[in-house]
């Protein structure tokens, strides 16, 4: 039941649920209206609104680092970030595979509905594929800044 709650509130990040409850409008720097996402600007124009969390949203700060595995019950990665697409829908989950402590990681972006999310043992992300998959995976090009 705890795992169809966390891939329930996957699934209602994907549709940004978790980022508004009701849309904000407003300008941007551009002239542009906002349509209710995060936007780039020196300055505010959008009046502020309050949101609230229903019981199956999940924080992207409860996501981020989790290790991410198979089927199999293998350890392939862990979650490195997010991909948020106008500033309000995830669109990707970036996923750091391979590698030692660090020496021969490489990313890979997937789709959100991609990953289900399991409670057992611990908060952790699942996913169909093989470690021999995710080698041949097409490279993210990912900085960290």
């Amino acid at each position: 039941m705890k795992t169809l709650i966390a891939a329930a509130a996957l699934s209602s990040l994907v549709a940004g649920s978790a980022f508004a409850a009701e849309p904000a409008t407003g300008t941007m720097a551009n002239g542009a209206m906002a349509n209710g996402g995060i936007t780039m600007a020196d300055h505010a124009t959008a009046t502020i609104h309050y949101v609230t969390v229903s019981p199956a949203d999940i924080m992207s700060s409860k996501l981020v680092g989790q290790d991410v595995y198979n089927n199999q019950g293998d350890k392939i990665g862990n979650v490195a970030d997010l991909v948020i697409d106008n500033g309000k829908t995830i669109t990707g989950i970036v996923l750091s595979v391979g590698g030692f402590l660090g020496m021969g990681e490489h990313y890979v972006l997937i789709e959100p509905s991609s990953m289900v999310l399991s409670d057992k043992n611990g908060l952790h992300g699942v996913v169909d594929t093989s470690k021999d998959s995710l080698k041949n995976a097409p490279a993210f090009n990912y900085k960290k800044s």
